[in-house]
């Protein structure tokens, strides 16, 4: 498990003591239905589990169709929450306005894209955001290592990512291509990261990029890329504290859920949103980056403003 910095510690904290006040409710019952980010689903899925055990009446379901892909069904209105790890398109946003979709965007975790290779690989552990441009650019598209650094291995890179329709895939192609979407074609895309941790896992040769909870959960049998950013000859990592610090730049990013103001009117949604932003000690235990303590405040007020002016 990750160690978290103090405010970090605070947010678990502020969670834990909300949580101590709730009282069970067997007598709640509905349905939401919540979609979108594989990134974001390990905490919506983590938060439904435990929402559960003290509402048993209620049926959640979480599915995975990515950030791009979960705003469309939320756009049509077929879901209450939309899971997502970045914010809103433009696009995204008129087409809820033409149907007829107010939603409210709130922050749940900060994460860190992992950049991933093979457990033997030793000569890429180090990386700038500009050698990274080299491998992942459509412009450069190196066959082999050594096309990146001639000092290394005469070995061909093997390249695993996340799919279009992912917000993880439109974050890392914008933070190290410089524009979204932007990307070689001959590597291979997937919505489920598993598929990503999996290519890399076979090839001695591969890179990949994924949510840092996903490498959290095969760390032992990963290797992870320390990068550093534009004109900076720091690496990094990525962990709690660089990612909640903003040390691991460009790759740290904030994560959100955006929730239909029409659901909101029902208790359950209403109950699950508040549920979801006291407990950070559950962002933690799907080994995501718990907000501070200030910053899970400022959600929680955001939420209760906009129950306000629907109620």
């Amino acid at each position: 498990m990750l160690k978290f910095v103090k405010a970090s510690l605070a947010a678990l904290v502020l969670g834990a003591t909300a949580f101590s006040g709730l009282a069970q409710d067997s007598k709640l019952k509905g349905e939401i239905k919540i979609d979108g980010s594989s990134t974001v689903y390990l905490i919506s899925e983590a938060m439904a589990t435990h929402f559960k055990k003290l509402h048993p009446g209620v049926n959640i379901t979480v599915g995975i169709s990515g950030t791009g892909g979960g705003f469309k069904k939320f756009a049509a209105g077929e879901t209450d929450i939309s899971d997502a790890s970045r914010p809103i398109k433009d696009k995204e946003a008129e087409d809820c306005k033409k149907n007829g979709i107010e939603f409210t965007e709130l922050q749940i975790a900060w994460d860190g894209l992992a950049v991933i290779i093979h457990k033997e690989n030793t000569w890429a552990t180090k990386l700038t955001v500009e050698q990274l441009k080299k491998i992942w650019s459509p412009d450069t598209k190196p066959e082999k290592w050594s096309d990146v650094d001639p000092s290394w291995p005469d070995l061909k890179i093997d390249l695993y990512g996340a799919g279009p329709d992912s917000g993880t895939f439109d974050y890392f192609t914008e933070a190290i291509n410089g524009k979204e979407k932007v990307i070689r074609k001959d590597y291979k895309p997937s919505e489920d990261d598993n598929n990503t941790i999996n290519g890399v896992l076979r090839n001695k040769g591969a890179m990949g990029f994924l949510g840092l909870a996903y490498y959290e959960g095969h760390k032992d049998k990963l290797g992870i890329v320390a990068v550093a950013p534009k004109g900076s000859t720091e690496y990094v990592l990525p962990t709690a504290e660089t990612v909640l610090s903003k040390k691991y730049t460009p790759l740290g990013r904030p994560l959100f859920i955006y929730v239909k103001h029409a659901s909101l009117k029902r208790e359950e949604v209403r109950e699950f949103a508040r549920f979801y932003l006291r407990r950070g000690d559950i962002v933690g235990e799907a080994k995501y980056v718990p907000m501070s303590a200030l910053q899970q405040l400022q959600q929680q007020k955001k939420l209760d403003s906009t129950l306000k002016t629907i109620n």
